[in-house]
């Protein structure tokens, strides 16, 4: 198509304003009034692909929040769980420690004694067993659980190497009552863990 030929249209325009010839006030208002109309569309646009986009990172941030909350309701327990066994296992091990160090003396050796023998239900025949040491340090300070209690009559003492310091073993006629340090620390491990 050349400039010089005719335009033909299928329908005759409506509403058609030669702008040329039009002063130059219409034509600069004309220009204006389109520059708003097309910052007015862009803001528009701009404002409705920024409130998708804005929606759009809400719903991930709120899935993320949930995923991150999940995975803390299912670790927590887990969690508790191995906390509380890790402290029984350490309260434990100090305890032993503590047990351990602690000194050997006649009062104490007395007191594991005499709390073996009320769980005795028979005072007849009774063999406490005892470490070698252990036995030493009563005969050396003459302690008068050597000579028998008045519930039980006479007991009888022997050395066992079954027996660690600070412990006994008490024999009856029923059986055996074993009063071990690392017995009753056992019992107190089974205990917590049950």
């Amino acid at each position: 198509m050349k400039w010089s030929e005719s335009i033909l249209f299928q329908e005759a325009p409506q509403n058609v304003r030669l702008l040329t010839k039009a002063p130059s006030q219409d034509w600069e208002d004309h220009l204006r009034e389109r520059e708003q109309a097309a910052y007015e569309n862009g803001c528009r646009d701009g404002e409705r692909k920024l409130g998708e986009q804005m929606l759009q990172q809400r719903n991930e941030m709120v899935e993320l929040q949930n995923g991150v909350l999940l995975s803390l309701r299912r670790a927590l327990p887990q969690l508790i769980q191995e906390n509380e066994s890790a402290l029984m296992n350490l309260a434990l091990e100090l305890a032993q420690k503590i047990v351990a160090g602690m000194p050997i003396d006649p009062a104490m050796l007395e007191a594991v004694v005499h709390e073996a023998l009320q769980q005795a239900n028979d005072a007849a025949g009774i063999v406490i067993k005892l470490h070698a040491e252990d036995l030493a340090l009563l005969r050396k300070h003459n302690s008068p659980l050597l000579n028998g209690l008045p519930e039980t009559g006479s007991l009888r003492f022997t050395v066992s190497p079954e027996v660690t310091r600070g412990g006994c073993l008490v024999q009856t006629r029923f059986g055996q009552i074993d009063a071990r340090r690392e017995t009753k620390v056992e019992q107190l491990r089974l205990t917590l863990t049950t």
